[in-house]
């Protein structure tokens, strides 16, 4: 019998594994295939149908409101969805800090829709109490100018894209207001007599803030003596510079003989203690402020409309 015409000895187990690893091989190039066929498909839908990420920008950062307690912030974020459907906003998380230092943060859930191949403006409201601050950040005075960064996530559902998180970012500054104060120089008089004395109040006003103050209106009540002898408000536009003084002037009516003992002591030259209350409206890099003023136990004197302003240190 010739060498080729021995029967092939093939071993069982070897013929198993090489028909095994054909099979997986197979499998797995089917799968490869189907996955490739989907991912093919899935582009071709996304090309024809227009499906694609979602943009978002920080439009803006409004204060509509500030005072000395706090600061209303709304942060606008502008939305544009080229999407032919419309996509949910499942969530928006927020962050506000200064430094590295968080001043607050939240989450606004299920934030609304953005219609198919729309954009929407949507309104983040934030407010920011002082206290909370200066508790928290001692170095934080009243009166100062602090940097802030805005931190926002939006979280959106996209179809065939799937859950998405657009991250966004806007810095800027923020004031820490501080209230002026208030001083009654001196009331200088034009026409004195007991029924009737016309006058003109000479305030100082004091800026401590880091930021220039616009006046554009006084709302105010004094007292002289324990009576009242001005309340109105007073519409005029003066500019306070950061950390500067500015004198303002205000006519007043009022009635000495009303006075009774304290009458004497002003006739004398003498210091007449007066109180003064109110509020000054004023228009700042920030937006328009509502700022309190008050003083209590000062003092001042009556002069006439010919006195020498160089005594002005004696008040």
């Amino acid at each position: 019998m010739a060498s080729s015409d021995k029967p092939e000895i093939v071993d069982r187990d070897v013929k198993e594994k090489e028909k095994k690893d054909d099979k997986d091989e197979d499998k797995g190039g089917f799968i490869e295939k189907v996955k490739d066929f989907i991912q093919d498909i899935g582009e071709k839908i996304e090309g024809a149908i227009g499906f694609g990420k979602p943009t978002a920008d920080v439009a803006g950062i409004h204060i509509p409101s500030i005072n000395l307690e706090r600061a209303e912030i709304v942060v606008d974020i502008l939305i544009k969805n080229p999407n032919p459907v419309p996509i949910p906003l499942i969530d928006i998380n927020y962050l506000i800090e200064s430094d590295g230092r968080k001043l607050i943060s939240g989450l606004i859930p299920d934030a609304g829709t953005i219609h198919a191949h729309g954009e929407e403006t949507v309104k983040i409201p934030v407010v920011l109490i002082y206290d909370d601050v200066k508790n928290t950040y001692d170095e934080i005075k009243p009166g100062s100018i602090i940097p802030y960064k805005v931190k926002v996530d939006l979280i959106v559902d996209v179809p065939i894209l799937g859950r998405l998180t657009l991250p966004l970012e806007k810095t800027g500054e923020i004031p820490i207001p501080y209230k002026p104060d208030i001083d009654v120089e001196k009331i200088k008089f034009q026409k004195f007599s007991f029924e009737e004395t016309v006058a003109v109040l000479h305030l100082k006003l004091e800026n401590k803030n880091d930021f220039e103050l616009g006046l554009k209106d006084l709302d105010y009540e004094i007292w002289l003596a324990d009576l009242s002898i001005a309340s109105a408000d007073l519409a005029d536009s003066t500019k306070i510079d950061k950390n500067g003084i500015a004198k303002i002037l205000i006519p007043i009516t009022f009635r000495p003989k009303d006075f009774g003992s304290a009458l004497w002591d002003m006739i004398r030259g003498r210091g007449t203690g007066y109180t003064m209350k109110g509020n000054i409206h004023v228009e700042t890099p920030f937006g328009a402020m509502k700022l309190p003023i008050d003083k209590e136990g000062g003092t001042t004197r009556l002069k006439k409309e010919d006195d020498e302003d160089d005594d002005d240190n004696e008040d």
